[in-house]
């Protein structure tokens, strides 16, 4: 063996360790996260729901007991911010499973840290399996995957660190990069190897690389309608009188109100629209330098395309009277569900010249 294809051999397996390891810090991440949502305290909700029940200009001082460096700490009525419409539930947004404690809130960070020491031990397996192959790591569903899954959690903290008050969607995000990276390194794992010729082109950086990312905000877009529906759905029988069970109200009084994961959905979806535009007329011009011909009614176009008309027909719907809301967030799970199966259905089952089957 030349002392090249040892050195390609070891840094694969350096992505290995890497990939395995950062797997086991998001499990720690997975259980901080569950204990900021078991410790945190509910008592902001608490103290806003009195607020908003008196009338603003006789309403008392609040005083909360709270451990603040041993102290007690004595806080003023407190300020109701929501984000309803005009016409539409005034819903407070709910902690973001920050909690109202100490405690919780130190869990939460706890996790947040762990998110990033996991995001930099993947990232570096991502990085050792590219300089393996001495290409872009996107040569098949494997590498695929475990870059996807790095950068959905990169735009996460990218959003932590503008200031986004997003860390309530921390517990599903790390949820499922540890299933992404279960089912790639068990089902997906295929050795490191070399692109076919037609491959071998600087558009597999640009169309691949903004794919990638058009997935990943998908995906936290996708997240918030989720949390959104059954957020709504919590809302609604409240507003009915009705009254939701013990384990539902602990969850969903922690989240953002409704209309705030409807919004918040909305502008990701609609930030990343037109970069997944520019994705599949970069594949189009890719496709002409490879194959000779710009559009062939591949089946990775054409879902391609069919996801590009699910997301736009979305957001029409949101500037269409009578389509926001719930539907409109039917529309965007229909559209998310277009691209998973874009990514992973046609890829294994289909066969085409996207096809990865037999990984």
């Amino acid at each position: 063996m030349s002392l090249a294809a040892a050195t390609n051999e070891n840094l694969a397996h350096t992505s290995n360790v890497l990939i395995y390891s950062s797997m086991a810090v998001y499990t720690l991440a997975f259980f901080a996260h569950i204990a900021e949502w078991v410790f945190g305290s509910r008592s902001k909700v608490g103290r806003t729901a009195a607020a908003l029940k008196q009338d603003p200009a006789t309403a008392p001082a609040v005083t909360v007991r709270a451990a603040q460096q041993g102290g007690t700490a004595v806080l003023d009525r407190p300020e109701v911010v929501t984000r309803a419409a005009a016409g539409s539930r005034d819903v407070p947004d709910g902690p973001g499973a920050a909690g109202g404690t100490f405690k919780g809130d130190l869990w939460g960070r706890i996790a947040v840290a762990l998110t990033v020491v996991a995001f930099a031990v993947q990232a570096g397996g991502v990085v050792t399996r590219a300089l393996s192959v001495q290409r872009a790591p996107w040569g098949n569903m494997y590498e695929f995957s475990i870059t996807f899954s790095t950068v959905i959690v990169g735009a996460y903290l990218i959003m932590l660190a503008l200031g986004k008050r997003v860390r309530w969607i921390g517990l599903p995000l790390v949820t499922t990069v540890l299933l992404d990276l279960g089912v790639a390194t068990t089902t997906l794992y295929t050795d490191s190897a070399q692109l076919v010729p037609a491959l071998h082109s600087y558009w597999l950086w640009i169309h691949v690389s903004t794919a990638i990312i058009c997935g990943a905000v998908f995906y936290l877009g996708a997240a918030g309608t989720v949390l959104y529906l059954f957020r709504d759905s919590y809302e609604s029988k409240l507003a009915r009188g009705g009254k939701p069970g013990k384990f539902a109200t602990s969850v969903m009084e922690r989240l953002p109100a409704a209309k705030s994961l409807d919004t918040f959905s909305y502008r990701v979806n609609a930030a990343v629209f037109p970069l997944w535009t520019f994705t599949i007329i970069a594949g189009a011009i890719w496709a002409g330098d490879a194959w000779g011909r710009y559009w062939g009614w591949d089946p990775k176009e054409v879902w391609s395309f069919i996801t590009w008309v699910a997301y736009a027909g979305y957001l029409h719907a949101r500037a269409t009277a009578g389509w926001k809301g719930r539907k409109a967030a039917y529309l965007a799970l229909i559209a998310f569900g277009c691209w998973l199966f874009n990514y992973y259905g046609v890829n294994i089952f289909v066969t085409g010249k996207h096809s990865y089957a037999g990984v």
